[in-house]
């Protein structure tokens, strides 16, 4: 490489968290040397809290980044439903400092902001069919109502002039996520029972809600997509990652039980019984697949396997 060679660095919030992981290994295993994955930090390593302005601009400015992909957030709904006030001031203040600070300070990066389809909210009900990226946004949820803040707000700012794509992941899972999540809050059970830590007897919760499910290293790998420097789109474009299938939560539960090595008993339990009105939440991929030519790969059983075998080997 010349002297003069300059890596293209892609700056990532969240770079530690559970899909920054996979996505810095999906990097990696691209085999591209001329790209680097680096976290947004001052000084390469000290943390920003995207709360502070001042600290997300020093960073952008320090990161020199192509890139920025935005993931830190609070991503639990239940957190969000506990604690609202910090979850406006992360979700939607922080994702406002990054986009400012990057239209000050790194004018040409392009900002991949990652919302959710909780920000759908009650268009799931009005469509029996897999939601398109037109669908209004009438959240639900604490959580979902900062998504569809910030998405809206960097949708009005691309309008501006920033050049941000953003992205709309249905539920996505894969080895690394915590049992606060359904799939490997059913994996870790299956987990402590097989090591007779738990009776072979499963507390669930609502069984017969359907959710549009994909494994996260499809999801990383539509972030890479948007972040290479070949790839060229529209600023403000917005992209479900979905499959417009989607399952009951009883179907992932027996793929999980048939893997199981001893025959488990399954009991609801009234505490994981949380309240919604959504029974079916989908969504289309066409427009991710036009834009990016991206499609799921990884089966939905392949991911339920991995990450029963990622509670398998864990610890805890």
């Amino acid at each position: 490489m010349s002297p003069a060679f300059r890596p293209w660095r892609i700056a990532v919030t969240g770079l530690t968290g559970f899909v920054g992981t996979h996505f810095r290994r999906h990097m990696s295993e691209l085999g591209r040397p001329e790209i680097k994955v680096v976290p947004l930090a001052v000084d390469g390593d000290r943390t920003v809290d995207i709360r502070d302005a001042r600290q997300v601009a020093e960073a952008i400015i320090a990161s020199h980044p192509d890139v920025v992909l935005h993931l830190a957030a609070i991503a639990l709904p239940a957190s969000a439903k506990a604690d609202p006030g910090t979850a406006w001031d992360v979700n939607v203040i922080g994702t406002l400092n990054i986009a400012q600070a990057m239209k000050s300070g790194a004018p040409h990066a392009r900002l991949i902001y990652v919302g959710s389809s909780e920000a759908y909210g009650s268009s799931f009900m009005d469509s029996a069919e897999p939601l398109p990226e037109r669908a209004a946004l009438v959240p639900r949820s604490a959580y979902g109502s900062t998504k569809a803040s910030a998405d809206l707000m960097i949708g009005q700012m691309a309008m501006d002039g920033l050049n941000a794509v953003r992205f709309r992941p249905f539920n996505h899972t894969g080895p690394g996520q915590t049992s606060d999540y359904v799939v490997p809050a059913f994996a870790r059970q299956i987990a402590m029972i097989e090591r007779g830590l738990q009776p072979p007897v499963m507390q669930v919760g609502n069984l017969e809600a359907e959710r549009d499910f994909l494994d996260v290293r499809d999801v990383v790998a539509a972030y890479a997509l948007a972040a290479l420097p070949e790839t060229e789109m529209p600023a403000g474009a917005v992209m479900n990652l979905s499959t417009g299938s989607p399952l009951r939560i009883d179907e992932i539960l027996s793929s999980l039980l048939t893997l199981a090595k001893l025959p488990i008993a399954t009991e609801v339990d009234p505490l994981r019984l949380r309240p919604t009105d959504i029974k079916r939440a989908s969504g289309s991929p066409n427009f991710a697949k036009s834009m990016l030519g991206w499609e799921p790969r990884i089966p939905i059983k392949t991911a339920i396997a991995d990450v029963l075998e990622f509670w398998r080997s864990s610890k805890n």
